[in-house]
């Protein structure tokens, strides 16, 4: 194999690899018995046709298409590793030459990882925090662990008020006809907490126990159910039960039962520390998105569109897979939603080319203050993985192999150079006026 490497501009490259003869004659073979099952000619047993008889008859060409994908995705990896150059984007690959006799060429137009000039990063200023607890706050934390374990009580003597729950049954219709998912049984519906749509809780208020009513609302006019959005629609509707929340006292008992501690003032003092904990995480975070966010305002790199364009779909690749784990697919995401492949892409647009750049930022740091990820570090980390896998760290090794090794120091050796960045901000209150903000 030999690989030529052509520099092009705004950070691009082309690679244009070339394979030996015997390599496109193994890979024709192959594409060849891959297929020879499902050939039929006449005066040959299904299976049995000899290559050459199907070449002369359908043309060399029939085997063309196998071939090639086979010998690019089996040396594109190596011939990348082999050119040197930094590679940042998937390929755009181009078939120069395939013919029998006849080297196989292929071209891999890719993006090159751009050089950035790091503007200043050490004693960058970032917006002082304040991560007090205030009572409030933790009064608000133990009312919501308060209702979180409040018991449902059923009510007889009175009718619906906000904040109730009612247990009903409901049957949808839009011009006097039922419509797909509009009915229920026993559905537990919390008054007030919008889970219906328009104003269809609020019209149940006032209503008692065993009571039917109608309900007369509108479908918004975005409803993902095309055939339903925007138009009127009546639910009747039959209450079987009034539910309310009987809330737990607020003592030392309440305490104990949600609790490790014996009393009311030790469990607020823990809720304290949680809450401050928190606080101060999410000020961190804030502080390093500041930092580096004015890194990179003051640093200048040119984005390759390859390298943009394979970033946005890697991200939403990663979210199709979030969401297929919570049970919907992405084509049916796309299909509530309203958006097309484009708009979603607009939308992650700025996301990606921000990640771009706060990457190559903290990559050129490591660079530039020779930063490393040791044999210790790694260990620690594939330590902390065994952990939580339940595993021997030997067990992690072989399975994650070299290449997943070398991308944990390198995420080790980019956090090092978070912590730099932070070790040496300077903080100070929120500006007054965008001069101080510029500043």
């Amino acid at each position: 194999m030999s690989v030529q490497v052509e520099t092009l501009e705004k950070n691009m490259a082309k690679l244009t690899i070339e394979l030996s003869v015997d390599k496109l004659e193994e890979a024709l073979q192959k594409a060849y018995l891959q297929q020879k099952n499902k050939i039929r000619l006449p005066g040959f047993r299904k299976g049995k046709v000899p290559r050459n008889m199907v070449e002369k008859m359908y043309g060399p060409e029939i085997f063309f298409e196998d071939a090639a994908n086979q010998l690019i995705r089996e040396n594109y990896g190596d011939a990348a590793d082999e050119s040197g150059v930094d590679i940042v984007s998937r390929p755009t690959i181009d078939i120069v030459q395939i013919e029998k006799g006849k080297p196989f060429i292929f071209t891999a137009e890719v993006a090159v990882r751009p050089e950035v000039t790091l503007g200043k990063y050490k004693g960058v200023t970032v917006t002082k925090i304040d991560t007090s607890v205030s009572e409030e706050e933790i009064d608000e934390a133990v009312e919501a662990e308060r209702l979180n374990n409040a018991r449902a009580v059923t009510v007889e003597d009175r009718a619906i008020v906000e904040g109730d729950t009612a247990v009903i049954d409901y049957e949808g219709f839009v011009d006097g006809e039922p419509f797909e998912g509009g009915k229920g049984e026993n559905h537990s519906l919390e008054i007030g907490s919008h889970s219906f749509i328009d104003t269809f809780e609020e019209q149940l208020i006032g209503k008692t126990n065993g009571e039917e009513t109608e309900v007369n609302v509108t479908f918004p006019e975005d409803y993902h159910a095309e055939e339903l959005a925007g138009k009127p629609a009546v639910f009747k509707v039959k209450i079987h039960e009034i539910r309310v929340k009987e809330l737990p006292d607020l003592d030392d008992e309440f305490a104990q039962d949600i609790s490790e501690f014996d009393t009311l003032a030790e469990y607020k003092e823990d809720v304290k520390k949680q809450i401050e904990e928190r606080k101060k995480a999410e000020a961190r975070q804030t502080k390093e998105e500041e930092a580096i966010k004015k890194i990179v305002d003051k640093s200048s790199m040119e984005i390759p569109d390859a390298m943009l364009e394979t970033q946005i779909e890697s991200m939403i690749e990663d979210f199709a897979q979030r969401i297929s784990q919570q049970g919907l697919s992405f084509e049916q995401y796309m299909q509530f939603s309203g958006l097309t492949m484009d708009k979603l892409k607009d939308q992650v647009k700025p996301d990606a080319l921000s990640r771009i750049k706060s990457s190559l930022v903290l990559e050129q740091i490591v660079t530039e203050e020779n930063i490393e990820a040791t044999e210790e570090d790694l260990n620690t980390e594939i330590d902390k993985m065994a952990e939580a896998y339940k595993m021997t760290a030997d067990q992690i090794k072989t399975m994650i192999g070299e290449a997943e090794q070398k991308s944990i120091k390198k995420d080790i050796a980019i956090q090092k150079a978070v912590t730099l960045v932070m070790d040496n901000v300077k903080e100070r209150a929120k500006p007054k006026s965008k001069k101080e903000e510029a500043e």
